[in-house]
């Protein structure tokens, strides 16, 4: 049975259990076990009139939703391999990408996004909306065969050094990655009876996402849907979630929001939670603490520490899951003095999304947990990681090149800089690619530099440091920061690097990088390429160049 199957097994088996469930507008819309495979079916019947073979690509270009799910778990079930795509970026883009896979169907969430790409494509093969795909009679449910080396995605990854490349991804990596993330979530449940409450917020053409996504229905959880950002945290206390996924940036804004809070409250509350922060500080600094700081500690873990849970995320949180991108060990530590566990997981696309999970009985701050069950992972040239196992993909999509680049004597090469300990647990340091070689020869990885300013600028919203080939590294920073914040913040952090790791020049850049302005992935990270390229004139003055008029 492949995992399709033991999905609509679960589905069958649990037909009047509420499996999904949107915020949307106000309300929350329920479906059933039962409901969604009689959704599954109307999308299939309308796939098998369009006469298409196994192996086509369908374009899936959605926000998340209940039908979004449905047309996933059809497109797979007819034997076509699923494209899914990010619905906010920029059409021209998505463009790009469907011209690469060539799909036979583009199946669009409304008539918005469809007028996007027949706009930029005039010769787009045939484009329909979910309205127009549900509103026939569905027929009997049912999965062709898929062997485990069967292609069931191309997701396309970020490209933040390039052109974004199709990942293509095979019913065994789906398979064996299903068994480990519901085995870890199994330790994080304590093999619970009934159904886990999953909160979920990130769109699902991304592979961690997807991967979530596919694990709840595999489990028969209740997964709650946000459909708008903007009522994110009354939607997160409203789903009263035991576990979600999460990038780093949300539990670094949920962070702020406390402090902005307590901050405004004052009052006792405040003086608790203030002195109990700066005892856990001592402590995660190996100062140790005095009597009475661990008074305050006991004060705020009864009276302060429990409320703020209940406020933040709900009472029945057992703990965040976190990934894409490096947390910082600062507010991994924060969340668990509230009491919130942070589990982080590390992976690529290219690795069904996950090469590491955190032990839930076993978390080590700052580290990624070790590597997932059945899995090889080591460290290569320049410490580079690379991975090797059934999670690992068979190539990039019409790119042999560019997988032979990838994919060398049976290891993946993530690009990926780490270290790991003798316990197995693994961190990151960087990207290869980001490594910045100064003139001297010096090699650096910005990352955590860049993390370490940016805590130390309240205003800011992204650090980039620059330098290859120069003879000192410079930053760019963007958000609303004053020179005087920027030079405290320089200051404070170079006082304990090295004199080559030190900065020695800044420019603040006013408007943030963002999706829209090209200068960030669909996922968030920075396009380093892009943004030297587009600031190259205030780079250069910052290394006393002059540029010619």
């Amino acid at each position: 049975m492949n995992f399709l199957q033991e999905i609509f097994t679960q589905l069958e088996a649990a037909p009047d259990t509420t499996i999904l469930q949107e915020l949307r507008d106000g309300r929350i819309v329920l479906i059933t076990g039962s409901e969604l495979l009689e959704q599954v079916r109307k999308a299939q019947s309308f796939l098998a009139a369009q006469r298409l073979k196994k192996g086509d690509r369908c374009a899936l270009l959605a926000h998340n939703g209940i039908r979004w799910v449905a047309m996933d778990l059809a497109i797979m079930a007819e034997g076509l391999i699923v494209v899914p795509l990010y619905a906010r970026q920029a059409p021209e883009e998505i463009v790009v990408m469907m011209k690469d896979c060539a799909p036979a169907l583009i199946c669009c969430g409304d008539a918005e996004l469809r007028d996007g790409i027949v706009e930029n494509w005039g010769e787009a093969p045939p484009q329909f909306v979910f309205d127009e795909i549900f509103v026939g009679a569905g027929g009997p449910t049912a999965t062709v065969e898929l062997a485990d080396s069967d292609a069931v995605t191309i997701i396309y990854t970020s490209g933040t050094s390039g052109e974004a490349k199709g990942v293509v991804l095979n019913a065994g990596n789906v398979a064996h990655m299903l068994g480990c993330t519901s085995g870890r979530l199994d330790l994080l449940m304590e093999n619970r009876a009934g159904q886990d409450r999953v909160f979920h917020y990130l769109p699902f053409c991304f592979a961690g996402s997807w991967i979530m996504l596919l694990t709840c229905l595999l489990r028969s959880s209740l997964l709650t849907l946000n459909t708008d950002l903007g009522r994110l945290a009354k939607d997160m206390r409203a789903a009263a979630p035991d576990y979600f996924l999460n990038v780093p940036a949300l539990l670094e804004r949920m962070r702020k929001a406390v402090d902005e809070q307590l901050g405004k409250t004052g009052g006792v509350a405040l003086t608790i939670y203030s002195h109990a922060k700066r005892a856990s500080l001592r402590k995660q600094a190996g100062q140790g603490g005095s009597i009475r700081l661990g008074i305050w500690v006991g004060l705020a873990r009864t009276l302060v520490f429990p409320t703020i849970r209940k406020k933040m995320i709900g009472s029945n949180l057992k703990a965040l899951i976190c990934g894409s991108a490096p947390l910082n060990v600062e507010t991994q530590l924060y969340f668990m003095m509230l009491g919130i566990p942070v589990l982080q997981c590390y992976g690529l696309t290219e690795t069904t999304a996950i090469c590491t999970m955190d032990d839930p009985q076993q978390i080590e701050p700052g580290r990624v947990g070790p590597a997932i069950s059945g899995i090889e992972m080591k460290l290569g040239e320049n410490d580079e990681i690379v991975v090797r196992g059934p999670n690992i993909f068979p190539g990039y999509w019409k790119r042999p090149e560019e997988t032979a680049k990838a994919l060398r004597e049976g290891w993946f090469h993530t690009g990926d800089q780490g270290e790991v300990n003798e316990a197995g647990n693994w961190s990151i340091v960087g990207r290869i690619k980001s490594l910045i070689i100064l003139g001297s020869g010096h090699n650096i990885a910005p990352e955590p530099i860049e993390d370490e300013l940016l805590r130390n600028l309240a205003g800011a919203q992204q650090v980039v440091l620059t330098g290859n080939g120069r003879g000192y590294l410079s930053a760019i920073v963007t958000g609303d920061v004053s020179r005087e914040e920027v030079q405290v913040a320089v200051d404070s952090v170079n006082s304990h690097l090295p004199h080559y790791k030190q900065v020695r020049a800044f420019h603040i850049h006013a408007e943030p990088f963002s999706i829209d302005n090209g200068l960030l992935t669909a996922n968030g990270k920075l396009k380093r390429d892009l943004i030297a390229a587009r600031l190259q004139a205030q780079i250069e003055e910052m290394y006393g160049v002059k540029q010619a008029s």
